[in-house]
């Protein structure tokens, strides 16, 4: 997955399947099949399914299919995974703002930029290389070697709080909870546009944007059901500091479901405007509070990290302009 794809605010299922297997919806028909494939899942690049389809490990209705193949109505699509080497995942020793740790999880205040897991073309410099020198292997593999130790993720350029587990009953605890909506996530966002409400809640399906499979979009037809409640904090004339409390967790759901009511995040050139006027290293997003019982007292436990300092500042900055 290149890193600039859709790195999800979700749990994993417990799977290691090998396989993935896709049916051909209508409006996909005559597409070729190295794009279809590119644009309906994120974890692998459209360089490395063409690899795939020269291996043969890419049938369409049980036969090998070409680069240049092209899709058809009701057709079966089936790609074989190669197991991935462990080798290929090595302990680096990156910085990493611990906020607490134990036997069992370790939490993180993540910082801008920083790839939470390794994929397909991109094995080095990210959260697990550091986790896994500094924990010293010690992490769950329930999610397989490329995550070990990860339950959920949020976007590269995303900051603060994510817990990652050292065994794997930690990891299924906490799964559960993630599963059941159950855990506290709390979200600070710089959007366009004061806002009229105090506050409010935006439920509407997320899923890939039918025109540029590449982004997600509120997705009525084939979306995930989600929903996301927001109050602000402070109107700052022609923008707004917001909260968000996430009720589901599905790929980009802040960013997408603030830009359907006409608020995206600042710094969000694919949800939001084009052009960044503030020159950001993508959206002014941060996780800053995250609540679940823990796994071995099953009591509740809460924590947060502050806003970074590029936050602080734009929103000073903010306070003051015009």
């Amino acid at each position: 997955m290149e890193e600039e794809m859709f790195e999800l605010e979700e749990s994993f299922d417990n799977k290691d399947d090998q396989n993935l297997e896709f049916i051909v919806d209508e409006e996909y028909n005559g597409i070729r099949i190295d794009r279809f494939l590119s644009g309906i899942q994120n974890n692998l690049s459209r360089s490395y399914i063409q690899k795939l389809i020269d291996d043969h490990m890419i049938l369409m209705d049980d036969k090998p299919v070409k680069s240049n193949s092209k899709v058809k109505t009701g057709s079966s699509i089936t790609i074989y995974l190669p197991e991935p080497k462990e080798a290929e995942i090595v302990p680096e020793e990156l910085p990493l703002d611990i906020i607490y740790e134990d036997k069992d999880i370790i939490i993180i205040n993540k910082q801008k930029g920083l790839v939470v897991h390794p994929a397909a073309g991109h094995t080095s410099g990210t959260l697990v290389n550091a986790l896994l020198y500094h924990c010293k292997g010690e992490l769950s593999g329930i999610n397989g070697i490329l995550r070990p130790g990860i339950v959920h993720r949020i976007d590269r350029d995303t900051t603060g709080v994510i817990v990652a587990c050292k065994n794997d009953k930690a990891h299924q605890f906490i799964a559960d909870q993630l599963k059941i909506h159950s855990i506290t996530r709390k979200y600070q966002a710089l959007v366009y546009h004061a806002m009229k409400e105090e506050s409010g809640r935006v439920e509407a399906p997320i899923g890939r944007d039918p025109k540029d499979r590449k982004k997600m979009a509120v997705n009525y037809k084939n979306g995930k059901s989600s929903a996301t409640n927001y109050r602000v904090l402070e109107n700052l004339k022609q923008y707004a500091y917001i909260e968000c409390s996430l009720e589901t967790g599905r790929t980009h759901q802040i960013r997408v479901h603030m830009a359907s009511i006409h608020h995206p995040l600042l710094g969000d050139t694919v949800y939001g405007p084009a052009k960044d006027p503030f020159h950001l290293e993508g959206q002014a997003l941060h996780a800053g509070v995250l609540g679940f019982i823990h796994p071995t007292t099953e009591k509740y436990v809460e924590f947060s990290a502050p806003l970074p300092e590029y936050f602080v500042d734009l929103l000073e900055k903010l306070r003051h302009k015009g």
